[in-house]
């Protein structure tokens, strides 16, 4: 595995705004055509850290994400909103040409996010993302995407996106015995429009979980849910009895089809978990 840059060589790199993810994706899907970009990448993380001052909360989109999530309107914002607000910013980051594992080649399988206090709407924050842990898997390699918000030089969120890049190996993971089924305490019926829906309010476009087209182009029979839905739908469940400051890790497991339905658990071990009609998991999570 190549060399690990540590956070005091990281050179800091301020961008003027947030950049536009639609244009970040379209470059990514040109790059992986041969000729116009693609090639072999290098065996390191890139030594940079990426950094967006002044970004505000659109209250508007706050609200369309409160509905499309299940959270009730409020202005105060889920511990998942400061991911969607940074993510252009982190994209930047993956689509970079130096970036060691190509965007569309990754699958997000974990998202860590530690909320240090209550954001409310009218609060300005400050980001920065960098790349760490870039590691041997089973399938392919594992890297970890840090975004950061920070409001007048204090972190007062943080999110931990770890990605998977799917390359040819020789081993394989021998299947385990699966854990037996909690007993539901919701089911929620997931509608296609929840594709295009979180798509406008989060920006992420991926195809994947738009359009049945683009979903087939990646192996999959129709659209699937963005995992950061599924994690933001649990979080609205369990807003009532949320503290003011947490830590909240997901692992992605099966992907939701779309239209499908969740069975959506309470864990014995204070943990949460989304299953499918046949009791596979979809997500399983933690607080603490």
């Amino acid at each position: 595995m190549g060399a690990q840059p540590e956070s005091g060589s990281r050179t800091p790199v301020e961008l003027p705004g947030m950049p536009v993810a639609g244009a970040l994706r379209r470059r990514a899907l040109l790059g992986a055509l041969p000729g116009l970009g693609g090639g072999r990448r290098g065996p390191d993380l890139p030594a940079v850290e990426l950094t967006v001052g002044g970004v505000t909360v659109d209250r508007t989109q706050l609200a369309d994400y409160d509905r499309v999530c299940g959270f009730r309107l409020s202005d105060r914002l889920p511990a998942t909103f400061p991911h969607v607000m940074g993510f252009p910013l982190a994209l930047r980051l993956m689509t970079a040409s130096d970036f060691p594992i190509p965007l569309l080649g990754l699958v997000h399988v974990g998202n860590r996010i530690t909320t240090h206090r209550p954001i409310t709407g009218d609060e300005t924050l400050d980001f920065r993302t960098y790349a760490e842990n870039l590691r041997p898997h089973d399938r392919g390699r594992q890297v970890d995407v840090v975004l950061v918000g920070s409001v007048d030089g204090e972190e007062v969120w943080r999110g931990v996106s770890t990605y998977l890049g799917r390359e040819r190996t020789s081993g394989g993971r021998e299947p385990g015995e699966r854990p037996a089924v909690p007993t539901a305490a919701a089911r929620w019926p997931v509608e296609p429009r929840v594709g295009t829906e979180y798509a406008r309010v989060s920006g992420d476009h991926n195809p994947i979980h738009t359009s049945r087209l683009g979903a087939r182009l990646f192996g999959f029979r129709r659209p699937i849910a963005h995992g950061m839905w599924s994690k933001a739908r649990c979080l609205a469940a369990l807003d009532a009895r949320l503290p003011d400051a947490y830590t909240v890790e997901v692992a992605f497991k099966l992907p939701v089809p779309l239209p499908s339905t969740v069975s959506f658990a309470l864990l014995p071990d204070g943990g949460f978990a989304l299953h499918d009609s046949r009791g596979r998991p979809h997500l399983t999570g933690h607080l603490r």
